[in-house]
Formats: C-alpha cells, structure tokens, sequence
C-alpha cells in the first residue's frame, strides 16, 4: 500500500448489492454488468493501480508484485453488534519466482518505467494485429503458419503435397461447418467425441502439417500426441470450432490481417477499460484498500459485509473475493458445486494444475523481418515489439507459459522452450552482445538482457454468497476466463442481463444534463 488506509475517509453508503475485492479482468466485466444492471457495486483494490493479477506492470514493479507476500490480518473484534468478523488467511498465489538481469541499467529506474509487462502474460484501449504465427521444430527453425487460401499457396516452406493436403482438410471442416447433406461432406458423431489428434491421423496428414493445425491453430496443449499420457485431450468437435474462430478472426479487425490481436499498452487496459464502464454506471473504485476480515451473522453464520483495514464496516448480499484470500475452513463445510463447474469451463479438472510462466527481454527479432508473432515450440511463445508500446523501441518482450503439475518441470520446460530460440549470456560471451549464433544452424538468436520465471496457482472457490473468479490459465486468449466469469455473474443473478443495451432518453434535452458525484 502507497499509504495509510486509516487515512481513508469513510466509505458511503456503507450497504452494496455487491462488493468486489480486486480488479483484474474477470471481476471488472461483472462489476461492469452488475452496475449496467443497476446494482450498487463496491469495487476494491489492495494495490496502488488497477488489473490485479490481470494488470501490466513496470519492470522494477513487476518484480515487486510476484515477490510480495500478503501479510497475516491484524485481529479483529466484533463490539457487541449481531455479527463477527472473521480474518481471512493470506495465499501465496506466485513461487518460484527468479529473474535475472543481464544488463543491469534495465532495471534502473528511468529503464523501468518504458516497459509495460503483462502479469498474466498475453491477452483508451486500442489494438495492433499480432503479423504471424510459426512453429518451431527441435533444431529451432521457425516455420511459417499459413492462416488462409492464398497464404497456402504463397508459402514457400510448404511441399506442394503438403498444400494439397492441408487445403482438402480445410475443405472437409468447411463443408462440416456448413452442413453438408452427405456424408462424405461431413465428420461422423463417432469421430467428433474422438481426440482431434486421431482425426489428424486417420486422414494421414504428415506431422508438420497435424502441428501447425493442432498447436499454431487449434492452440492445443503440446502433448495432444500421446493421447494415453495428455490430461487435456482436445476433442475434434472442440477443435473444429477453434478452427472456425479462427478463419472468422483473420483479417476482422481493421488493418489486421491475422487472426490475432494485442492491446496497445499491454493487457493491463482491459480491466481499466471495464472499471470505466462501471464507473460510468455508478460503481464506486478505491484503490489501496485491503479488505480484512468477513462479517458473518452470529446466529445463521451468513454472510454480512467485510471489514477494511481503515476499520470500517460495510455491507453487502454478494462478495467476490480476490484469490489472495483464503475463507477460513468453518465457513466451507458446505461448498456450492460451482469450483468443479467453474473447473470444467477452464479445462482444468484436476485441482493441482499451476501456471509456468517467463519473461524474456532482447534487443534483436527472433525474425529480422517481424516484430510480432506466435510462436509454437515445445511451449507457446509470443514475440512483441516496441510498436505495441510495451519496452523501448529496438528492445523485444516474449512471454511464455505451459500448464504443470510440479513447478520444477515447469521451469524446466520454460527453460527449454527459452534455449530452443535465445541464448543466454555465459562466461564465454559478451554481455553487451545482442545476438549469438547458434550451433546447430546458421541463423542468429537473440540474446537474453533480462528474464523472469515463476510459477502461478490456479485458484477458484465459491461458497453460499461468497465467490471467486479464476486466476489467469495457460492460454494467450480469454476465452474460458470470460466464460467463467459470465456464469457466475448468471449464477449470482440469474434474471439480469448481460450488459444491457442503454435506453436513450426520450428528451434530447436530457443529453445536456451531468450528474457529479464525489
């Protein structure tokens, strides 16, 4: 916290439809559809700027936010009223944190602050088309991702067979998608349930060509493979779909050609860009306000309202609770079935997935000729430039994540992915060097300046009136994060619309009017 809380002046009124305890991504979509609702929301921060684990950070800040630890709360009283308040236990949600800076004036504080770096990796809010995707085979050559008709044709990394193969599976999952009347225009039932990868096969699609459709497209978990060992297994009705957002995503923003998009600024701008709306609609936000402790009815055990650490009360019918917090054990003897339902939309059926996740800084492309791109090698990577006003100009940002089991082999798998395409600075090379060439071929990879590693949880909880929405996952889209976080908001009120569409007012006299609130 930048200062005393108990400086705060009150907060009024004291009574809420909903009070919401962190503003990354998730909760700043319900707290702006609850206020678009009418409900009276209470939007709280413990940190000094919005986003939360959601949020895009300095580089000194960054550092700073992974290696914080939420302190115990301080003990609470109930002073004779009907409830109790309950002190929340801190969870430590980052581990295994290391960076290391090779240049060392990165980190200083006038360096710093030129970086804009995506806690959660990726994601006034405006966008730039990310330019290509690639797949990165073991030798650490970079192949092209061809995400169109033309392209196919264009690409010169492609055999012709290999054109004519990947063109005739587009156009079987073409005529799928279109309902064609025969058979042979259509994937059988028995073939949607069965894993993507299998349908892959039985069309006897050569390896490179099953890569680029399953993890540069598709974007499916690395082991898709071996179907026995995978955790995850992508069905192919499911992977047909992900093909069909993607074909319906090339070229649909304006001047974007592929299929991907990154905010300007980094992603950090769409929570902020949410607790605008709210804002706009009523919702209140008050940043560096920790909440501490539960206020639960002494006679029924409710929920009542939360306690801040200024030491005021406040009230509502629905909380939703930052992952930092832990609702102690007493409060969850009888858990709703909405975490394993929650866990399902995310694609995380066991319980102790984590979240690998590094940060590479350079000063050279991984292609001379592209600043930002895709890149799939053991683990997905993505490539971004200064043009997206993320670090300095001739510097590069790539972000990588995979899911884990152990956090070891998650941070040995981001530094396998990490050598495949960088070299690190060692004793026999120059630390002012920006390029090295590889051993295995003759193109040159950039070396690292500065690189962070650490491990996340995956978190979800939700008990009687009390929710939690997920922690950021392992993909670079949205997807189930907002999936997940439109349900419960369905969940919590389930005769409310989803943003409802704003009545212009009758009189367009009313349009001169402002209402200014404190």
């Amino acid at each position: 916290m930048g200062e005393d809380a108990s400086s705060y002046p009150p907060i009024e009124p004291i009574k809420f439809d909903l009070i919401v305890v962190g503003t990354g991504l998730p909760k700043s979509v319900i707290a702006a559809t609850a206020s678009a609702n009418g409900k009276t929301v209470l939007h709280l921060d413990p940190n000094s700027s919005y986003g939360s684990h959601y949020a895009s950070l300095f580089l000194h800040d960054l550092s700073n936010f992974l290696n914080s630890h939420p302190a115990p709360p301080p003990s609470t009283s109930s002073n004779g009223h009907d409830f109790t308040p309950v002190p929340l236990a801190p969870r430590p949600l980052y581990s295994h944190v290391a960076t290391s800076s090779f240049v060392p004036e990165i980190l200083d504080d006038e360096h710093s602050r030129k970086f804009n770096i995506d806690l959660c990796g990726p994601r006034y809010i405006d966008f730039k088309s990310i330019d290509s995707s690639f797949v990165c085979d073991a030798s650490g050559r970079l192949t092209n991702v061809p995400d169109s008709r033309a392209a196919i044709f264009k690409d010169k990394s492609l055999g012709l067979t290999e054109k004519n193969q990947l063109m005739r599976f587009f156009k079987l999952v073409q005529q799928h998608l279109g309902g064609g009347e025969n058979e042979n225009e259509r994937i059988s039932e028995q073939d949607l349930e069965s894993p993507f990868v299998e349908i892959l096969t039985k069309l006897r699609l050569p390896l490179k060509i099953k890569s680029i459709i399953l993890y540069a497209i598709a974007m499916a978990d690395y082991d898709q493979d071996n179907v026995e060992l995978c955790e995850n297994v992508l069905k192919t009705k499911d992977g047909i779909d992900r093909l069909a957002l993607y074909n319906s995503s090339v070229g649909r923003f304006p001047n974007a050609l592929g299929a991907f998009l990154y905010p300007i600024y980094g992603h950090g701008e769409l929570p902020q860009a949410f607790c605008r709306r709210a804002a706009v609609k009523g919702c209140i936000h008050v940043l560096r306000m920790p909440m501490i402790a539960l206020l639960m009815d002494k006679c029924t055990g409710h929920y009542k309202g939360v306690r801040l650490s200024s030491g005021q009360d406040l009230f509502s019918h629905q909380l939703i609770l930052d992952p930092f917090s832990v609702v102690p054990l007493p409060l969850i003897s009888s858990p709703t079935d909405s975490p394993r339902e929650n866990r399902q939309i995310l694609g995380l059926e066991d319980e102790k997935w984590k979240v690998a996740r590094g940060i590479c800084i350079t000063r050279s492309s991984l292609r001379p000729d592209t600043s930002n791109f895709l890149v799939v090698t053991s683990i997905q990577a993505l490539h971004i430039g200064s043009d997206l006003a993320v670090c300095p100009s001739g510097m590069f940002v790539l972000y990588f994540c995979t899911l884990c089991h152990d956090a070891n082999q998650g941070i040995k798998s981001l530094n396998a992915a990490m050598d495949s395409l960088l070299t690190l600075p060692k004793s026999s090379h120059s630390e002012s060097s920006t390029t090295v060439h590889s051993e295995k071929s003759a193109e040159v990879k950039p070396a690292v300046l500065w690189k962070a590693l650490y491990i996340q949880e995956l978190t979800m909880d939700q008990f009687e009136s009390i929710n939690s929405t997920a922690m950021p996952d392992g993909n670079f889209n949205y997807n189930n994060i907002l999936d997940a976080a439109l349900k419960l908001f369905q969940k919590m009120y389930p005769d409310e619309e989803l943003f409802p569409e704003t009545v212009s007012p009758e009189n367009p006299e009313d349009d001169n009017e402002f209402s200014v609130e404190s």
